[in-house]
C-alpha cells in the first residue's frame, strides 16, 4: 500500500510539474493569435498574371499535368522593369498541432513571401515539389516528390519569370517553412546545377542536416554537409519558433562558417504566419531581405 501510495504521489507531482511547465511555456511563448495581423495574403485566382494579383500558373512543358505554381506580381509591378524574386516552398501537408497550426502542403497555402515583401517590389512565386507516379505528374503534398523533376520545374519557371515578367536572375531568394525550410539546402543546394541559382536563403523552422530521421534519401549528415559546402558564403536567414539552438549547434559541428543570421521567434506556433503579424522579428526579417537583395 505504501509503495502504491508513493507511486501515485509521484504521478501527481509529475503531473503538477508538467502542468506548471506548460503554463510557463504558454506565458513566455504566446500564441500568434494574440498578435495583430498586419498583412493578409491574397487568395489564388484563375486569371492571367498582373500587378497585385495572386494567380495559378503552369510552366510550359507541364501543361498536360496537374503541376502548378502560384505567382504574385507586386502591386507596383510594371513591364520592362527588373524585379528580385522570392521562390517559396511550403511545409508538409496533413499537419495539425494542438495549437491549431495547420499545413496542407499546397503552394497556395504559403505566407512568407507576402509578409517579407509586403506585396510590393518583389515577384513572389510559391513553387511545387513535383511527384511522378505511373506516368502522372502532380504537386507533392509531402516531401520532395521526384527531386530531379522538382529541380527541372523550378529552373524552367525561373526562366519563364525572366522572359515574361522581368525577373532579375541575379537576385533570387529561396525561402521556405518547415519542409520548405529544409528544402532551402536540400533542393536549393542539391547539386552544382541548381546551387548557383540563389543569391540568398530564408529558412523558417527546421534545417537540412539537423535531423537524420526524416524519411527520404540523402538525409544523413554526410550528404547534408556536401550540400552545405555549395553555399559558398551566401547569406542565410535561419529562424525557428522558440529558439534556434539545435541549428546553431549543428552548424558549429560542421565547422563551416558563413553569413548566418539566426532569429528566435518567441511564439509557440509551428507556422509561417509570424511574418504577417506586427512583430519586431518580422520587421527584422524584412530589413535583412532588403539588405541581402540589393
Amino acid at each position: 500500500m505504501k509503495r502504491a501510495f508513493r507511486v501515485m504521489f509521484l504521478f501527481v507531482v509529475l503531473g503538477l510539474i508538467f502542468e506548471i511547465t506548460n503554463q510557463t511555456f504558454a506565458q513566455t511563448n504566446p500564441d500568434l493569435s494574440t498578435v495583430k495581423t498586419q498583412f493578409t495574403v491574397p487568395k489564388m485566382i484563375l486569371v492571367e498574371p498582373r500587378a497585385g494579383l495572386r494567380v495559378k500558373q503552369t510552366t510550359k512543358g507541364w501543361e498536360n499535368t496537374e503541376v502548378y505554381h502560384v505567382i504574385y506580381l507586386p502591386k507596383n509591378w510594371k513591364p520592362n522593369k527588373k524585379y528580385p524574386v522570392i521562390i517559396e516552398y511550403a511545409g508538409n501537408g496533413y499537419y495539425k498541432n494542438k495549437y491549431g497550426d495547420i499545413s496542407n502542403g499546397s503552394v497556395e497555402g504559403s505566407s512568407l513571401g507576402y509578409g517579407l515583401s509586403k506585396g510590393k517590389d518583389f515577384i513572389w512565386v510559391c513553387m511545387p515539389f513535383v511527384e511522378v507516379k505511373n506516368g502522372e505528374k502532380k504537386n507533392a503534398v509531402i516531401w520532395w516528390g521526384d527531386i530531379e523533376e522538382s529541380k527541372k520545374y523550378v529552373i524552367a519557371t525561373i526562366n519563364l519569370l525572366e522572359e515574361s515578367f522581368g525577373a532579375d536572375k541575379n537576385r533570387i531568394l529561396i525561402a521556405g517553412f518547415s519542409r520548405g525550410a529544409i528544402a532551402c539546402n536540400y533542393l536549393g543546394l542539391f547539386d552544382d546545377e541548381i546551387a548557383p541559382v540563389w543569391k540568398a536563403f530564408f529558412s523558417h523552422s527546421h534545417y537540412d542536416g539537423v535531423s537524420e530521421n526524416w524519411p527520404y534519401p540523402f538525409v544523413n549528415r554526410a550528404s547534408a554537409l556536401m550540400r552545405l559546402n555549395r553555399l559558398n558564403g551566401r547569406p542565410q536567414w535561419i529562424s525557428q519558433e522558440n529558439n534556434t539552438t539545435n541549428i546553431i549547434t549543428y552548424l558549429e559541428d560542421t565547422g563551416i562558417t558563413g553569413d548566418f543570421t539566426f532569429c528566435s521567434i518567441p511564439f509557440r506556433n509551428h507556422s509561417d504566419e509570424w511574418v504577417l503579424k506586427k512583430t519586431p522579428e518580422a520587421d527584422t526579417a524584412r530589413e535583412w531581405l532588403r539588405k541581402v537583395m540589393k
